[in-house]
């Protein structure tokens, strides 16, 4: 409080010192005066004048913080729950599924129809294995209405090495097949019978060799020789490899091909002439890659060199090879094309494995593929359907058309009696539109469809020459639990056209007759039951709308047909 009094007389003081000076300065007058400046007005700014220390509080009302101290009371509360343990949930884990490197398979069924199937592999070291195959389908035919043998038969015999090195991998394999079968598709099935049989024969050797970080990528050579019980027979030997070229910090992927083929048959069709052939192929093909995002591009160039060394005649052939494809909605949508071409080897074999009923008379030359335009859209609707549509414009120099052989008349081989086909060669250009989808339902259900239209210009001939105008299939394949299984496959083939010609041989002139062949659907389904890991047993039946259509002019094929066996896998 003596404070506080100190400061009010001292303010009282200052005010009333103020006051006076004040009054005093009111008194003054103004004169005028001379006033000699003798040196310039240089103001300072004086030091203020700074409290050095914190003032103390010496005051009576100021009172300190009390402490608080809080207190929890805790009352006991009584209870009876025991909390349970975690257990963690059942999951339902199928056993896995066994693998055995080697099975058999025998089923018999109507027609007396048999098939067996037996593949071995073993493994001699880490590096090296050993397997072969054998297979053998066989009926007795009986198709109502035919009064000719109508029995088939078909038996191969395949065995391979293989070793797989740190640098390099390699396979060799030898086999052979006899096939037999009859020319019973006689138009006139009331002329006495008679020996219709024909059959085949096949001998191959060949190998493979796949290089790793090398220049040379991989190789392959193949050996085959075919024949038949008329004197026919033709070898073929093709050599492939493929390798890179770098070029300035580039690759260029080269594929070299040589392949030649010869053979010779007993007899022309309506002559005893003896038929020859014989061309060598080499081949030349150089690509390069561009990828860039979403893009990716080959540019390549395929240049051939035909020698038909029976002839004594060369010839040089200049294809594009130019694909590309671009990703336009990641894996959903992508687009495809390109230009390709190529010379076709066609051959007595890839004849007599298309249509067994071909007659060994005849001319074997090469088709000249000038171009294949193509271009798609690819993609996933979703996770389990994928889907596939595209279109195609062909252009077939040389292009070998079936055709039905016409009566020889007189003197004839049991190929003679218009039951057997030959090959006739036009320039045939041919669009398409093609359509796939593929379902994954999920592991255990798949389903497949397929769909493809065809349209052809012939150059000389009337009709392209037993060639369908529609090609359809579906395939189902179903695991329906662990131990039962289903599938089911649906080809449809539609109308195709062949010519027959009568009165060969006789003064007046030939008839010609264009026939068409009536679509055909052959259903096929299978079911099956695994006993265990090794044994299963199952049933098939084929043709089950029981169609008695004909896959070629006069060939009907059989009824429905019934098949059961079983199939066991096993290890050594």
């Amino acid at each position: 409080m003596q404070n506080k009094l100190k400061y009010i007389v001292l303010v009282i003081l200052a005010l009333s010192v103020t006051k006076t000076f004040a009054q005093e300065r009111e008194k003054d007058t103004i004169d005028t005066d001379v006033v000699n400046v003798v040196k310039p007005y240089t103001p300072k700014i004086s030091d203020a004048f700074k409290i050095k220390e914190t003032p103390s509080l010496n005051d009576s009302t100021t009172t300190k913080k009390k402490e608080i101290k809080y207190n929890i009371f805790s009352i006991p509360v009584a209870s009876t729950f025991t909390p349970a343990k975690g257990k963690a949930a059942n999951v339902d884990k199928e056993k896995p599924v066994k693998l055995f490197d080697n099975y058999a398979s025998l089923g018999v069924g109507t027609y007396t129809t048999i098939l067996g199937e037996v593949y071995l592999n073993h493994a001699l070291s880490n590096s090296e294995r050993v397997g072969g195959y054998f297979s053998h389908h066989s009926s007795a035919g009986e198709i109502d209405g035919v009064n000719f043998d109508n029995n088939f038969s078909e038996t191969g015999l395949n065995a391979h090495y293989s070793q797989k090195l740190n640098d390099y991998s390699w396979k060799v394999e030898g086999g052979f097949q006899l096939q037999t079968f009859n020319w019973y598709g006689v138009p006139d099935q009331s002329i006495p019978t008679f020996d219709v049989d024909h059959s085949f024969y096949s001998a191959n050797f060949g190998g493979n060799i796949n290089f790793e970080d090398a220049i040379i990528n991989k190789g392959s050579v193949l050996y085959r020789r075919f024949g038949d019980n008329q004197d026919s027979g033709e070898n073929r030997f093709v050599l492939k490899s493929e390798f890179d070229v770098p070029v300035n910090d580039e690759v260029i992927n080269t594929e070299v091909t040589i392949d030649y083929i010869g053979g010779s048959f007993d007899r022309a069709y309506f002559n005893t002439n003896e038929l020859n052939y014989s061309n060598i192929n080499f081949g030349l093909a150089p690509s390069y890659q561009i990828i860039q995002d979403d893009l990716t591009v080959n540019l390549g160039v395929n240049l051939v060199y035909l020698n038909d060394t029976e002839a004594s005649d060369g010839k040089f052939f200049i294809y594009p090879n130019f694909t590309a494809s671009y990703r336009l909605v990641d894996e959903l949508l992508i687009a495809y094309g390109g230009i390709e071409g190529g010379l076709i080897q066609n051959s007595y074999y890839d004849f007599a494995q298309e249509n067994p009923f071909v007659s060994p008379t005849l001319f074997i030359i090469p088709t000249d593929q000038a171009y294949n335009v193509s271009l798609g859209l690819k993609g996933r609707l979703s996770n389990s359907v994928s889907y596939d549509v595209s279109g195609h414009y062909l252009a077939d120099n040389n292009r070998a058309l079936f055709k039905a052989n016409p009566d020889a008349g007189v003197d004839r081989e049991n190929y003679q009696y218009g039951n057997s086909f030959g090959i006739t060669y036009d320039d045939v250009t041919t669009f398409s539109v093609a359509g796939a989808l593929n379902i994954d339902v999920n592991r255990n259900f798949k389903l497949g469809l397929k769909a493809e239209y065809f349209a052809y210009d012939t150059d000389n001939e009337a009709e392209p020459w037993n060639l369908p105008d529609i090609k359809a299939s579906a395939f189902l394949d179903y695991q329906i639990n662990r131990h039962w299984f289903a599938g089911a496959n649906l080809f449809f083939i539609g109308e195709r056209k062949d010519e027959f010609i009568t009165g060969v041989g006789t003064l007046t002139l030939p008839i010609r007759e264009t026939i068409t062949l009536d679509s055909y659907f052959d259903l096929n389904a299978h079911l099956g039951y695994r006993i265990n890991d090794q044994l299963s047993a199952f049933a098939k039946a084929n043709n089950i709308a029981n169609q008695d259509y004909n896959r070629w002019l006069n060939y009907p094929v059989q009824g429905i047909q019934f098949l059961a066996g079983a199939t066991y896998q096993f290890d050594f």
